[in-house]
């Protein structure tokens, strides 16, 4: 669940009354009517619903979609939303437990299928869950997001399959080779992880104009610039073991949206 607040503040905002459906029902929705596609919350807020109900929404939309569903967990962190809802948002170290154990039930819950599940941790419990259907291909991928050097990729090392993060190729670089180091430290191949890095596209004409806007734009400026230099982006990515690019389309605005993926699709991607 997100809101347009960008400070997350205790509002209320005129931004926070935009359009917004919510995103596990609205998979379920595309899981029946979009084929091919991989489906999943990128990610989903932790302190929402416990983990052991998300492990079984996961595996209804993996059984919808014929085996297609991902499980994108974050620790959580937008203030308002939990303001208006009054769910408990704790500190960022409880958040950090709350989203180690969570990963690691669902993990638990979906390699048990057919069967019942045991799981006991200092915030979560399971007492004989009841797993079944199976995953339809034996497992849910779990996608953690996020990049805190500390707890957030020791999680990745110990629970995940898959990892995303917002930045550029210097920055997703740095936040690689200290997963590595977690990964050699949970005995763990490091080469197992699919890495996704996220940025938003937003397609200029010129490169004085994408310049200023990667600046302002930071960290989610990873997508940004002319046609020639979205691609040199790109096999940075590339370089530094990225091997999946997700692009949000929220950075663009108005009909001409399509087009403009269409364009990226053609001159960029082709």
């Amino acid at each position: 669940m997100m809101s347009a607040d960008n400070d997350n503040g205790p509002g209320p905002t005129e931004a926070e009354m935009n359009p917004m459906l919510e995103g596990w029902v609205t998979l379920g929705a595309l899981a029946a009517s979009v084929p091919d596609l991989r489906l999943g919350l990128m990610v989903g807020g932790n302190t929402y619903r416990h983990p052991g109900v998300v492990a079984n929404m996961a595996l209804t939309l993996d059984h919808i979609s014929g085996g297609r569903a991902v499980l994108g967990l974050g620790a959580g962190w937008q203030t308002n939303d939990h303001q208006r809802l009054g769910i408990e948002l704790p500190s960022v170290k409880v958040r950090s437990n709350m989203l180690e154990e969570a990963a690691a039930m669902c993990r638990a819950v979906f390699a048990g299928g057919g069967q019942r599940v045991d799981f006991a941790g200092e915030h979560y419990t399971l007492t004989q869950m009841p797993v079944h259907p199976a995953p339809v291909n034996g497992t849910i991928p779990i996608m953690i997001g996020g990049a805190g050097h500390q707890r957030t990729l020791r999680t990745v090392a110990r629970s995940a399959d898959e990892w995303n993060a917002w930045g550029r190729p210097d920055t997703i670089a740095e936040h690689l080779e200290v997963l590595r180091c977690h990964c050699e430290a949970e005995g763990r191949s490091f080469d197992d992880l699919h890495l996704t890095a996220v940025g938003l596209l937003i397609l200029v004409d010129d490169s004085e104009t994408g310049a200023t806007l990667r600046e302002s734009l930071a960290h989610r400026s990873g997508l940004i610039g002319t046609i020639d230099e979205l691609k040199a982006v790109i096999e940075e990515y590339r370089a530094v073991g990225v091997d999946e690019l997700i692009v949000p389309d929220f950075a663009i605005a108005g009909p001409s949206k399509l087009d403009i993926l269409q364009r990226f699709q053609d001159e960029v991607l082709a």
